[in-house]
């Protein structure tokens, strides 16, 4: 009844793509409001919190949506839950960075991940509830829970990738667990789908979107936003605070000077366990 693959190996091998390069790009921002202050660390921040909450996340489980199909009932999608689904997944991935990164201690680490992973589970669902059929969606609680540790576990390991993070190669390896985790969590939580159809469907026609309608826009506009994202990271843009930006395999934790930044440096040195010389 259920068919999670209806275009075979398609959807998920596109949507673990776009999941890795989100988580690449979100990555490389995050490193960078890790060594920034001010304005230019929050611009970094939302950012990140863009390609990996939008990204890596939310538009990895609309494309891998394109391979789900009930047997005996259209599916429609609505749209201000979809929406409302990837807009939370910014916020708390944003909220979750910037505490992991401001307040540099395991216990904030921890606090972020179960922030982000609660969030990511939550923008999983509602973009479920989002989804109008005739018939009715369960969830087998295994596999929610199964999904749930899975995201926290998957989010607590990106904050600690956006905090320790040195070069191309280490975010590219970074990136490509992070899509493997995004797209474990999705399966997992959809393997546990369950549908009762009506038995006397009403002739009406469903509310909402289909695939191809919502995802037309999401895919043109992901693309140009990764277009820009991809721009803003070859102008390098400098931190005026701190008179350039370090680059990605630097080993300058801050990125920002002592003589520009003391309080900063003196706020931090006693608390960042993930920089401190052990």
């Amino acid at each position: 009844m259920i068919d999670h693959f209806t275009q075979g190996p398609l959807t998920p091998a596109v949507a673990y793509a776009v999941s890795v390069i989100g988580s690449f790009v979100g990555l490389v921002f995050a490193v960078r409001a890790r060594r920034t202050a001010g304005a230019v660390r929050w611009a970094w921040l939302v950012l990140s919190a863009a390609c990996i909450g939008g990204t890596a996340v939310w538009s990895m489980h609309f494309i891998a949506m394109m391979g789900f199909q009930v047997a005996g009932t259209a599916l429609r999608y609505d749209i201000v839950l979809t929406v409302a689904s990837g807009l939370l997944a910014v916020v708390v991935t944003g909220a979750a960075l910037y505490l992991a990164i401001t307040r540099r201690t395991r216990g904030s680490l921890l606090a972020g991940g179960a922030i982000a992973g609660s969030g990511i589970v939550a923008m999983h669902y509602m973009g479920m509830a989002s989804i109008n059929m005739r018939g009715h969606m369960g969830h087998d609680p295994l596999f929610v829970v199964l999904a749930v540790v899975i995201a926290l576990v998957a989010a607590t390991v990106a904050l600690w990738f956006a905090l320790r993070l040195q070069g191309s190669l280490a975010t590219l390896a970074a990136s490509l667990v992070m899509g493997v985790a995004v797209t474990c969590m999705h399966y997992t939580g959809m393997f546990g789908v369950h549908v009762t159809l009506e038995e006397s469907p009403s002739p009406a026609p469903l509310p909402g979107s289909t695939t191809s309608e919502l995802l037309l826009p999401l895919v043109i506009g992901l693309f140009v936003f990764l277009m820009v994202c991809s721009l803003l990271l070859m102008l390098d843009v400098s931190d005026p605070r701190s008179g350039g930006e370090a680059s990605a395999g630097d080993g300058d934790e801050s990125g920002v000077s002592p003589e520009d930044d003391e309080s900063y440096t003196a706020r931090h040195r006693s608390d960042d366990v993930w920089t401190r010389r052990r």
